[in-house]
């Protein structure tokens, strides 16, 4: 007896930022880039995260810019 997802009770995934509908995501903005940045600094896959491809690819950048400008580390205290 084959049951599917929603039967069990799984949840679908949303994402949030098309939710609130943010179309930019900016470098500078540090609290949100850390929802998406585990505690040892690797950041949050697409399947994980529940974000779409396009918030994704926007999020990627943005972290990797702020790392370059020391705005977010690279790696987390336990590893330096």
């Amino acid at each position: 007896m084959a049951r599917d997802k929603e039967s069990r009770g799984a949840k679908k995934k949303f994402c949030k930022l098309c939710f609130e509908r943010v179309e930019r995501i900016d470098y500078k903005d540090e609290k949100r880039l850390a929802r998406f940045i585990t505690d040892r600094g690797k950041i949050v896959p697409r399947r994980i995260s529940g974000t779409c491809c396009s918030h994704q690819v926007q999020i990627t950048t943005a972290v990797k810019r702020a790392r370059l400008l020391a705005l977010l580390p690279f790696a987390s205290e336990i590893y330096r």
